[in-house]
């Protein structure tokens, strides 16, 4: 049933602007590599431009929403402070890229491991660390629902990605950076990680209560998670390759 709809929402896409251009054949990895079934994934890149779209505006979003983290922090350490927006702009420019013709293995890399990183732990920290408390509830929902497709999202790029070492080695250096200076070393003041709810105590942020670490180790092992990801999807899809 599903497959009879993934092929008439193909047909469909395929009337969008740019949905009838070649999309890659899917490789048989492992479902733990490729958890999206085939119909969608082809379905997610026939829809590319919107999809681009969508994280464009997304990343407008996230900036605005940035605004007042920003105001206190010094400008130095602006560029670490706005991690999902930046997700989001890095799989905007991957999906571009890709479809233009002009390959960059590594910003594939950074688009999938901030996609799966942010789009993680977003949730994570709102539904175990932050709860609602006052946020909106719509705002609330969004944010946890919009950081989820994030998550999706990201398995489109094992489709055309390749994930060479050194593709992976930048988007590592670039999120093993993002821990150190979120987390434990920050480049200017205080640490610059999304600020938490839950670390305001009488009225001050609080690094020292278990939110922060609880935070923290749940980014640390989220990266460790995207590069076991990549380099795994790559040795896979060299082994197919070999037979």
């Amino acid at each position: 049933m599903f497959e009879r709809l993934g092929r008439r929402l193909n047909a469909l896409a395929t009337r969008v602007p740019g949905g009838d251009a070649p999309v890659p054949d899917a490789e048989p990895l492992p479902r733990y590599l490729a958890p999206l079934p085939d119909w969608l994934e082809e379905f997610g890149l026939r829809l590319l431009w919107p999809i681009v779209l969508v994280n464009l505006a997304g990343t407008a979003f996230g900036f605005w929403y940035y605004r007042f983290q920003f105001a206190g922090t010094p400008v130095v350490a602006w560029p670490v402070v706005p991690d999902s927006p930046l997700a989001t702009l890095f799989i905007a420019l991957s999906l571009a890229a890709w479809r233009l013709d002009a390959d960059r293995p590594w910003l594939h890399a950074l688009a999938f491991f901030g996609c799966i990183k942010l789009g993680a732990w977003t949730p994570f920290v709102q539904l175990v660390v932050n709860g609602q408390g006052a946020t909106p509830t719509w705002l609330y929902q969004f944010l946890i629902w919009s950081h989820a497709a994030m998550v999706v999202q990201a398995f489109l790029i094992q489709r055309y990605g390749e994930f060479p070492v050194r593709a992976v080695a930048v988007a590592l250096a670039w999120y093993g950076l993002n821990d150190l200076v979120d987390y434990f070393v920050p480049v200017a003041g205080d640490p610059h990680h999304t600020l938490l709810a839950a670390e305001l105590v009488d009225g001050r942020i609080d690094h020292s209560v278990a939110a922060h670490d609880t935070a923290a180790a749940a980014a640390v092992l989220l990266t460790m998670c995207c590069v076991f990801l990549a380099l795994a999807t790559r040795a896979w899809r060299l082994r197919l390759r070999a037979e």
